[in-house]
């Protein structure tokens, strides 16, 4: 069998939502002109496609935009800029030096990004790693499946759900049924606190009328054919709710089947690729930002870090970054009640980007101080309240210039 052709171009971005085409704009913007996006869907702009509510755009575009609009935003403009998009492509496996296996309508391909951005995004936990017992009814969906049916092909799946879970996306799901026409009969949460920020259970209890019974899991799904109700387990024993749906919620992974971890290094605490403060993995010839990296920040956020990763790109590509390991690079421990940061490497000396900033999550909900030690001296300090789902951010401002031997961050 003659093996396909390898085609080369100077950056292939895999993914397109907020994070890749982002990235392609400012690649774009830049001068690198060589840019192709990559995606396993037949229409780009990644998850705000189908999360009909409102949210998006104030920061990036100056209004505030609903997710389709957000969406249709950013596809237009990469259209505009003449940015060519891939769809209907997937990756099925990487390889050293940038180069990838795709699987895409025409058939088997071969692909080298002189550099590769991996923003391929998350997915929500499904129902087997929860342990949920019971049967195996039909409407038991995740969030981004229930918005899909109602946003997209304008189908009701159900009368009454219960959303479990309490992340930020567990209030979208509230949002969706709303909008769906479908009741939340309850929204579950086995913390003592929702995860979101509050007012979230505020809005949920008064505003849409839906009783969030923290300090409460789900125990098994009820049914046959269909969903009939779920048993429930708080402080006072078990009880049944009667309800046709169930929402799992959050628990985000990365979306990181296709990175091979002996040519990109993973890590065990978020999932995604370890990088560094230039968005930079293990082979250097990847980069990696947005939700892959850190499971989960709202499009906004992860349209930004596209930004910021193309620059690093740009000057990588023209040779004006710093070299992946000018003086070596530092892994950076995780000391106390924390399960994971981003970036993991610390590229010596720290110079640009002239302003980066650790993104980390607690393993629990934790009241103390947490702080970023060079050689154990404080940088950086401050007490805080944190809960699993929120996101840590630790300026390092203070490493610019040094070469310390040792750097921890420390949640006690």
């Amino acid at each position: 069998m003659t093996r396909p052709a390898v085609e080369t171009r100077d950056v292939v971005v895999v993914g397109a939502g907020p994070t890749g085409l982002a990235a392609a704009l400012r690649l774009k913007a830049l001068g690198v002109a060589d840019v192709v996006v990559l995606d396993r869907e037949t229409e780009a702009g990644g998850i705000p496609r189908h999360c009909g509510h409102t949210g998006f755009g104030l920061r990036e575009f100056g209004r505030l935009m609903t997710g389709p609009a957000f969406a249709r935003r950013t596809v237009r403009d990469a259209a505009r800029a003449g940015i060519e998009l891939r769809l209907g492509t997937t990756v099925t496996a990487i390889a050293p030096g940038g180069r990838l296996a795709l699987a895409t309508p025409q058939g088997p391909a071969q692909l080298r990004g002189r550099r590769v951005l991996l923003a391929t995004g998350v997915r929500e936990t499904p129902r087997p790693p929860r342990l949920v017992s019971g049967t195996r009814p039909w409407g038991v969906l995740n969030t981004g499946a229930l918005q899909q049916l109602v946003y997209l092909k304008g189908l009701r799946p159900f009368a009454r759900a219960v959303v479990v879970g309490s992340e930020l996306v567990s209030f979208s799901a509230l949002l969706t049924l709303k909008a769906g026409g479908m009741r939340p009969v309850a929204m579950i949460e086995p913390g003592p606190r929702i995860t979101a920020r509050r007012p979230g259970d505020l809005v949920a209890r008064h505003l849409l009328g839906v009783p969030v019974l923290t300090g409460t899991r789900l125990v098994a799904i009820q049914g046959g054919a269909r969903v009939e109700g779920v048993v429930v387990e708080d402080r006072r024993g078990r009880r049944d709710i009667d309800c046709d749906g169930v929402i799992l919620t959050g628990r985000f992974l990365p979306e990181a089947a296709v990175v091979d971890r002996n040519v990109v290094e993973l890590d065990p605490g978020s999932g995604g690729p370890v990088i560094d403060q230039s968005w930079r993995c293990s082979d250097p010839s990847y980069y990696a930002c947005g939700n892959l990296v850190h499971p989960v920040e709202t499009a906004g956020r992860c349209y930004r870090e596209g930004l910021a990763a193309a620059r690093a790109i740009a000057a990588d590509l023209a040779g004006s970054a710093s070299p992946a390991a000018a003086d070596g690079t530092l892994r950076v421990e995780l000391d106390g009640a924390l399960r994971y940061l981003c970036p993991q490497v610390v590229a010596l000396p720290v110079a640009p980007p002239s302003r980066w900033a650790f993104n980390a999550r607690a393993a629990q909900e934790t009241r103390g101080r947490l702080a970023l030690l060079a050689d154990n001296a404080a940088i950086w300090s401050r007490r805080i309240h944190a809960l699993p789902e929120r996101r840590l951010t630790v300026p390092a401002d203070g490493l610019r210039g040094l070469r310390p031997r040792r750097l921890r961050l420390v949640l006690e």
